[in-house]
């Protein structure tokens, strides 16, 4: 098979860049934006956030099933579903920034809940078939490795981006904080949804001649009961050694992001008491650390293969984990100037160990759904990759859920633009404990996996070796 163009590759990755800050404005700012600006309890929130979470990873499979079994004429296997997943992603984006600040914080609540539940059906529409269509263009070991990096940039671009608008939408004024003026956060919606639309119909028409050229792979026909089936395949996969173990990795590795977005906000705002100048700052170091990272992990994969790679790179997040909490006991005795400055530095290493977590997994488990591949001939890349974002999204929701019952319990006070000394310890508590646990956890389940590159390359000798028999 000819190696992707590099248009092709970034025409496939921008797509990324659309989706990426769509979903990372309301990662990043939902949490804060339903207890700080709404002034819901972060139990409510919580909920809110964790019965979206949830549903967006009970389509996954069933969105990416449907993927695996549909041709059409015009949009092939995937395209369909990342063009009118585009569209609705961009509307429902604006609609949850839109709530009525008149209604009950009942009212506010299910305003949250149904747009949150339209948001995640369309990220779903969008994202497994888009994770499946790089699957399908770029099967190679190697070639996956770096169409991944292409992908994990534009995706990282997409999340420093939020954190830049929030300084030009959310600017500070008579001593008042941008982050608690809920305008900002429409017009934020506004611009993201334009641009993720841009994005989404760039990598539509950009891999369109690509991907309706590629092989036909044989598919199972559709079954009776078939949702139960693929959630019960589900629990297969997990027993498998290698997709198990990057499943769960993978899952509970991104548990610690939503840790950081989801109480970050919280603990800049309230703790270190930085405004919406040097949060995006500070956001944005994180992610250019993740995007110069890509220079090194992929090399490293190379040479030295996947998960020893990974397993640095998560013992790289720790020490900057470790690094970050120790300025934060110490903040007070810092200083604020000097405080910001460390926090920086600490940040971009985080962000550097964080990178490899947006390519490497992602990567590895693709290169399990090309083993199958070259094993039964049959194509099921997009429910793989359901099941992929199904196991996170559980994870997540569970632990968005936890977020915000600690919020409560911890006594958090959403109309106070002051919280209290023991407050503030327990946030800290909450973002740097909860990050350091994901990782080592997810540390001790990469050990299983056993997937080498030979191993790769020894099944596609063997499939080359069939097709000229």
């Amino acid at each position: 098979m000819k190696k992707l163009k590099p248009v092709t590759k970034l025409c496939y990755a921008t797509g990324n860049l659309g989706y990426g800050v769509i979903s990372q404005t309301m990662t990043t700012f939902i949490m804060f934006f339903g207890t700080s600006v709404l002034g819901i309890k972060g139990s409510l929130v919580g909920l809110c956030v964790a019965l979206s979470t949830f549903w967006d990873g009970l389509s996954d499979p069933l969105i990416g099933y449907l993927s695996d079994r549909t041709e059409s004429k015009f949009w092939g296997r995937r395209l369909g579903y990342l063009f009118f997943g585009t569209i609705f992603m961009a509307t429902f984006n604006i609609l949850i920034w839109s709530v009525p600040n008149s209604f009950s914080e009942l009212g506010k609540f299910f305003w949250l809940l149904v747009c949150l539940l339209g948001i995640e059906t369309a990220n779903t529409c969008f994202a497994t078939p888009y994770v499946a269509l790089g699957i399908d263009i770029a099967p190679g070991y190697n070639d996956q490795s770096i169409l991944q990096g292409y992908k994990t940039v534009f995706f990282i671009l997409g999340m420093v981006l939020p954190s830049l608008l929030m300084m030009i939408f959310m600017p500070n004024s008579n001593n008042e904080l941008g982050q608690l003026n809920q305008s900002g956060y429409i017009n934020m919606s506004y611009a993201t949804s334009i641009l993720g639309i841009v994005c989404g119909f760039i990598c539509v028409f950009g891999t369109f001649k690509k991907a309706k050229s590629m092989p036909k792979y044989k598919t199972r026909e559709k079954e009776k009961n078939a949702f139960f089936k693929v959630l019960y395949n589900f629990f297969l996969t997990l027993k498998d050694r290698n997709y198990g173990a990057i499943i769960i990795s993978y899952s509970v590795a991104l548990i610690s992001a939503a840790f950081l977005t989801s109480v970050g906000m919280h603990l800049f705002t309230y703790c270190f008491h930085f405004n919406t100048t040097q949060i995006p700052i500070v956001m944005t170091c994180l992610f250019v650390g993740a995007i110069l990272s890509q220079l090194f992990w992929i090399p490293l994969s190379k040479k030295i293969d996947k998960k020893p790679a990974l397993i640095w790179a998560y013992i790289t997040i720790l020490i900057g984990i470790f690094l970050t909490f120790f300025v934060f006991l110490f903040r007070e005795q810092f200083g604020s100037t000097v405080c910001f400055w460390l926090v920086l530095v600490c940040i971009t290493f985080c962000g550097f160990g964080t990178g490899a977590l947006y390519s490497l997994p992602i990567s590895m488990f693709a290169d399990n759904i090309t083993m199958d591949k070259l094993r039964t001939g049959e194509n099921k890349s997009a429910t793989y990759s359901g099941y992929m974002t199904f196991a996170y999204n559980i994870a997540n929701s569970i632990a968005l859920l936890v977020i915000g019952v600690l919020l409560d319990l911890i006594k958090f006070d959403p109309k106070s633009p002051v919280q209290a000394q023991k407050v503030q310890s327990w946030l800290g508590i909450i973002v740097f404990g909860g990050c350091a646990i994901c990782i080592l956890i997810a540390l001790l389940v990469l050990k299983r996996y056993n997937l080498k590159r030979s191993d790769i390359l020894k099944e596609q000798l063997l499939a080359k070796q069939k097709k000229k028999n």
